[in-house]
């Protein structure tokens, strides 16, 4: 079974803890990390970008000119796409980016990911703590005592209605450190576990996780 480092948050370690090899030491599937991936950089997309036909564009109801006389090529209406202020062919239309992703596909992908984190040496466990106060230098400091300060850091916490408060504290700590994000075990995604380099789990994260993905 693979064994992750636990510790504390002034950086000293508090032991090791053994996760489940089914979920953290399967062989990474390269290719369903890139499907899911891509899939969730295309849910991320907007859609809403949107562009005018003819029909759609206001005016353009008169003959701009008559028919013959003048030495032009005939017009029929000032909107046309050719014209200044015309419509627009073949222009975007608000659509929906989203692509259908089984939610096995998902999970192997997740696995896949913690299990190449892992293989890597990039994943380890905050120890149980308590911020009574937002502070930022105290994650400064776990992270050169951890000599990982200048590598992308995701703080990963669980979904707890006990600990708001924390994982709050957590946000508002490390929002303002460059390349640090913190998100929810909701929230965990392989673009997450792709873009940053370490992965640091709080032992309620972990549990979580374990149970999901099991």
């Amino acid at each position: 079974m693979p064994v992750l480092n636990i510790y504390k948050l002034d950086g000293s370690q508090a032991g090791t803890i053994e996760v489940n090899n089914d979920v953290f030491g399967i062989e990474p599937n390269k290719h369903v990390m890139h499907e899911v991936l891509v899939a969730e950089l295309a849910e991320a997309r907007q859609g809403s970008a949107s562009t005018k036909t003819r029909a759609e564009v206001r005016g353009g109801g008169r003959k701009p000119f008559r028919q013959k006389g003048t030495g032009r090529a005939r017009q029929g209406s000032t909107r046309a796409p050719h014209m200044v202020g015309g419509g627009v062919v073949h222009g975007p239309k608000p659509r929906n980016y989203a692509k259908k992703v089984n939610k096995k596909v998902r999970k192997l992908a997740l696995k896949s990911a913690l299990a190449t984190k892992i293989s890597e040496g990039n994943v380890i466990v905050l120890d149980d703590f308590a911020l009574e106060i937002p502070k930022t230098k105290t994650f400064i400091d776990f992270a050169k005592a951890l000599n990982f300060d200048g590598a992308k850091q995701l703080y990963v916490t669980n979904d707890d209605t006990d600990n708001i408060d924390r994982d709050y504290f957590l946000y508002l700590s490390t929002r303002n450190i460059e390349k640090v994000a913190a998100i929810n075990t909701r929230d965990l995604s392989i673009y997450w576990l792709i873009k940053q380099d370490k992965v640091i789990l709080t032992k309620e994260a972990l549990a979580t996780i374990e149970e999901v993905l099991a």
